[in-house]
């Protein structure tokens, strides 16, 4: 499954890159990018867990740049 995040306030590409390095170590998640000109995550992870990934995906992006505002 494939999710697109909007967020807000992820400042530069060093916090960005911090943040990818973050949910690539998730379990569940296939593949993370994070881009903060666009403003946007986009997480691909399995199906079947895909409801607990986007929890620990809320709270990673929490704990590394507190700052970020998860739009939707």
């Amino acid at each position: 499954m494939k999710k697109v995040i909007r967020v807000e306030n992820l400042d530069c590409a060093n916090c960005a890159a911090k943040l990818e390095r973050a949910l690539q170590q998730i379990t569940g998640i296939e593949e993370a990018s994070v881009s903060f000109i666009t403003q946007k995550i986009v997480i691909k992870g399995a199906d079947d867990c895909f409801e607990q990934i986007l929890e620990n995906v809320k709270t990673t992006i929490k704990k590394i740049e507190p700052d970020v505002a998860i739009l939707n």
